[in-house]
């Protein structure tokens, strides 16, 4: 009898602490119906005890197959006895329609309402390893895309009449002999001055782009840009040499693509195969610095820089290895 008594009691208060430490997460859009092309505003609504340190959401961008805009600054609100946390981004969708975003993981800790322990970037691996870091998912969401409905049987129509300009047959007479005079001038210059000139020959020397990628990550290492509290800084030069390099390198437009856009050009590009998961996850961290105002921690910083060496060290052509292994045997 007592020991049943004991049972009991023990599961009283088991569910007693689970109430006390209860913590939903409700995900929504600001409606359900969107053009192409039209900011999505997805919000993510955290309700918790006041020892509740929500940390950060989950990407959506690639889960979802839309393009992630930007991410609000998260606001915190007490209500009665709970603790409401706002978290919200901008998306977009480039083509029509049935969009399906699954609940999204959102990081916790408990324990403590301490402002500190807020707002850091979690990848899921983090996440595995820390036992300190708690998950809750959000409802999944879903919304339609639809595009701009035309007509195909209509007749296309400018916006406006075109305006005839009458011809002055004078004044196009005028800006030929003009045209013509500035031309012999331009002529008479090269064959006299220009063309006589005798040029010294420059050697140029082209360092290759991985060369030129490992010179900039150290001068960037010298900097201490986030040692000196310049973290966004740190991160946008950070990113642009990788993005630079991959230019150099794959004959890529990364700067003009956003992550989920270099992401799916580095899958079909040869040799970029090793560095796929290390990419992403490396741009994606940039990503939540830049877009919100996140604070990572110094490990994070650290981390993003080993990751950038690793990325150029990993696709350094095959030749360019060789040559620079013999090089050092030499030596």
């Amino acid at each position: 009898m007592v020991k049943s008594f004991r049972i009991i009691f023990t599961a009283l208060l088991f569910c007693i602490s689970v109430h006390a430490q209860e913590i939903t997460a409700s995900a929504s859009t600001d409606s359900s119906d969107y053009m192409i092309g039209d900011f999505i505003h997805y919000k993510i609504i955290v309700s918790s005890d006041h020892n509740v340190s929500v940390l950060s959401a989950g990407l959506i961008d690639s889960a979802a197959n839309v393009e992630l805009i930007s991410i609000d600054e998260p606001k915190i609100e007490k209500v009665e006895n709970k603790k409401i946390t706002t978290l919200g981004f901008t998306i977009s969708k480039y083509d029509s329609a049935e969009v399906n975003i699954p609940p999204i993981p959102v990081y916790y800790k408990t324990g403590s309402d301490d402002q500190s322990n807020q707002f850091q970037i979690i990848t899921p691996e983090q996440a595995a390893n820390d036992p300190s870091i708690k998950t809750v998912m959000t409802n999944p969401v879903s919304f339609t895309v639809h595009s701009m409905k035309l007509n195909v049987k209509e007749e296309i129509k400018d916006v406006k009449e075109p305006i005839t300009i009458p011809l002055d047959w004078k004044i196009i007479a005028l800006w030929v002999l003009i045209g013509l005079a500035v031309l012999s001038i331009i002529y008479f210059l090269y064959k006299k001055y220009w063309k006589k000139k005798e040029t010294a020959e420059r050697k140029i020397i082209v360092l290759p782009p991985h060369v030129n990628a490992l010179n900039s990550l150290k001068e960037l290492e010298e900097k201490k840009l986030w040692q000196n509290g310049e973290i966004k800084q740190y991160h946008s030069e950070i990113t642009g040499i990788i993005r630079k390099y991959f230019e150099e390198r794959f004959n890529l437009p990364a700067l003009e693509l956003t992550t989920s856009e270099a992401m799916l050009h580095l899958r079909s590009t040869g040799g970029a195969e090793q560095i796929i998961n290390i990419t992403y996850d490396f741009l994606s961290n940039a990503d939540l610095v830049k877009f919100a105002k996140y604070t990572p921690m110094n490990s994070v910083n650290e981390e993003m820089m080993k990751q950038a060496y690793e990325i150029v060290n990993k696709t350094i052509p095959v030749k360019e290895t060789a040559a620079v292994e013999a090089e050092s045997d030499v030596q």
